[in-house]
């Protein structure tokens, strides 16, 4: 049986392993004899860090890892710790330490695995994918996460890579799925003369010979939930966006998985001429709201 793809059975691996981490932090400190409280005092921490490591609350840094193997006398188990703490930080990357600098870096790490990919399988419930969006509309998606997560303000040149990025698709060697659901080409996430130039680009986009677009159109009875977005990178990656951190799933049930999802889904949208009539239906209808207002 596929289960449903949800944000919180995805992260329920990335959560067990924040625990299992903060277990093993807590063994070591056992194994010595030393309470939170003193462990603590010994490393010159407020007592609550302590227990928020070893219940998996908060992630440790690098700088901690090596502090704490240190006062428990277990150096010999940094390396493995600093590995596991590595390996989560891959798999549950926090908005907010991956942004901290910007939004440019992150285009930067996204392109480079645009590069070393052949096949791209994308399905979104609720926005245009990156690869696919107008510079204007990348703006406004760009702006909403600057101002949710009070980001620095390099809004320009993250435009701008993700234009660059987008490069991509004129190359032979790729190939790409896109699969969208008709509320993503609905909801107002930016003003109606930008969407108006983002549907227009779908439908030109469209037409290129390495790319699939897929519309799940409202009518639609669909044969799995359309719970979220999601990336996946030929069968080595999937890539999943929260409000809050960034999921990488590289694990070989998981990537199965969506692999079967991105099928079911597939399988339910329009393509072709039935899919430009879909995005062509929904550019009038805003039009000729545009017009009324007006």
């Amino acid at each position: 049986m596929t289960l449903p793809p949800n944000n919180n059975w995805d992260a329920s691996n990335v959560h067990e392993a924040r625990t299992a981490l903060g277990k093993r932090l807590r063994e070591l400190r056992s194994a010595t004899g030393l309470s939170g409280r003193a462990l603590a005092e010994s490393l010159s921490w407020p007592p609550s860090k302590v227990s928020k490591l070893e219940t998996g609350r908060q992630l440790p840094t690098d700088d901690d890892i090596r502090a704490w193997t240190q006062a428990t006398a277990s150096e010999e188990e940094a390396e493995a710790l600093l590995a596991s703490l590595h390996t989560l930080e891959v798999q549950h990357a926090e908005w907010q330490r991956v942004l901290r600098t910007g939004l440019k870096p992150r285009q930067q790490e996204l392109i480079e695995w645009d590069q070393r990919t052949k096949l791209f399988r994308v399905f979104e419930a609720t926005v245009i994918p990156g690869l696919l969006q107008t510079p204007e509309y990348a703006r406004a998606r760009f702006a909403e996460g600057i101002r949710r997560l009070k980001l620095p303000n390099d809004i320009n040149e993250a435009v701008a890579m993700r234009v660059q990025r987008q490069q991509i698709l004129y190359r032979p060697d790729k190939r790409f799925h896109f699969v969208l659901t008709e509320a993503a080409l609905w909801l107002r996430l930016c003003p109606p003369g930008v969407m108006l130039g983002q549907l227009d680009r779908l439908v030109s986009l469209s037409q290129l010979p390495n790319v699939k677009l897929g519309i799940i159109g409202f009518e639609t009875q669909y044969a799995t939930s359309p719970w979220h977005g999601f990336w996946l990178y030929d069968n080595e990656r999937v890539l999943i966006e929260t409000f809050s951190a960034s999921l990488d799933l590289r694990q070989p049930q998981e990537l199965e998985l969506y692999g079967t999802v991105f099928e079911q889904l597939a399988a339910v949208a329009s393509y072709g001429r039935a899919a430009r009539e879909i995005v062509n239906r929904v550019a009038d209808e805003i039009s000729q709201e545009t017009m009324s207002d007006d």
